[in-house]
């Protein structure tokens, strides 16, 4: 096994192995204590299932800056890949994909695309959904819903594309 970069560790196949992972929960009410996070454990749950270390957490208010803060600390951290839930709807207070488009390096519109698509299937309110990755440092960042389910599903439906992402946005050499 090979350490290619703080975030993820390669066999020599070139098969990710573990994957250090970021989960920040974005949610006005989790971040005061008002109700207790489900999105975050949930993430955490599916992430520890794919065979990924779950390296740093977070939960945070809606609030641009902080949302940005979080994203760059878990970047700056190693955390190759960082998974975000909740603020991804039409409410006044959601501005998780605001906060991402703020300092990412490029958008990878097939993410947010083929989530809605899939949870289109499931749920109608999926058309509503802002949902989106992006790579922001070195790190693939994927804007997840706040419904723990659905959370769960949307990382579901994109992770065949998430090693070979995950190796771009950190200069890893790889063919398609």
């Amino acid at each position: 096994m090979t350490r290619l970069s703080p975030g993820l560790l390669t066999h020599s196949t070139g098969s990710t192995h573990c994957m250090q992972v970021g989960i920040i929960t974005v949610s006005d009410r989790a971040s005061q204590g008002v109700y207790e996070d489900l999105g975050g454990p949930a993430l955490r749950q599916a992430a520890e299932g794919y065979g990924w270390g779950v390296a740093a957490e977070a939960i945070i208010p809606d609030d641009l800056l902080r949302i940005q803060e979080a994203i760059r600390s878990f970047s700056a951290q190693g955390c190759a890949l960082i998974l975000t839930t909740g603020g991804t709807g039409i409410a006044e207070r959601d501005v998780t994909p605001e906060a991402i488009r703020g300092i990412m390096r490029v958008e990878i519109p097939g993410f947010g695309e083929l989530m809605r698509m899939k949870s289109l299937e499931l749920t109608p309110n999926a058309i509503l959904s802002r949902s989106l990755a992006a790579v922001v440092d070195r790190s693939l960042v994927i804007a997840l819903p706040g419904k723990p389910q659905g959370a769960v599903d949307c990382l579901s439906f994109v992770i065949g594309a998430i090693p070979h992402t995950v190796k771009l946005a950190q200069r890893v050499p790889t063919s398609c």
